[in-house]
């Protein structure tokens, strides 16, 4: 078996009781998102990786931090194509799926799930 096999698998999420506390930063890490584009995961991100018993904060900050990542390629994608017209509307509908997928993100760890993107270049482990 080969290191690259396993690759878009993403990792396993962290399991155990999810404090309330943790609920909500993990929601605010993927609705920060929504406004702050990568920057809002990043610092969430960059706060708590350090910190063991904030497992699940980085978990869900580093998946929101992959998904904006991932936005981030497909916006300079649309930006490109805005010289034939259609990157116009392709930003649209990347945006709109940014706002859908972040506050389902957002709902899922607010409930103490652990939530993985269904199209996420996964760059930070």
């Amino acid at each position: 078996m080969s290191e690259f096999d396993n690759i878009t698998t993403p990792p396993p999420a962290p399991t155990g009781e999810v404090s309330s506390d943790d609920r909500t930063m993990a929601l605010l890490a993927h609705l920060s998102g929504i406004i702050l584009w990568f920057i809002g995961p990043l610092v969430f991100w960059l706060l708590h990786k350090d910190k063991p018993e904030k497992a699940f904060v980085t978990d869900q900050a580093k998946e929101a931090l992959n998904f904006q990542i991932t936005l981030t390629f497909a916006y300079v994608i649309g930006a490109i194509l805005t010289v034939i017209l259609i990157g116009a509307l392709i930003n649209l509908l990347i945006w709109l799926a940014c706002v859908v997928f972040s506050i389902i993100a957002a709902v899922a760890a607010n409930n103490g799930e652990a939530y993985r993107y269904p199209f996420a270049i996964r760059l930070i482990k």
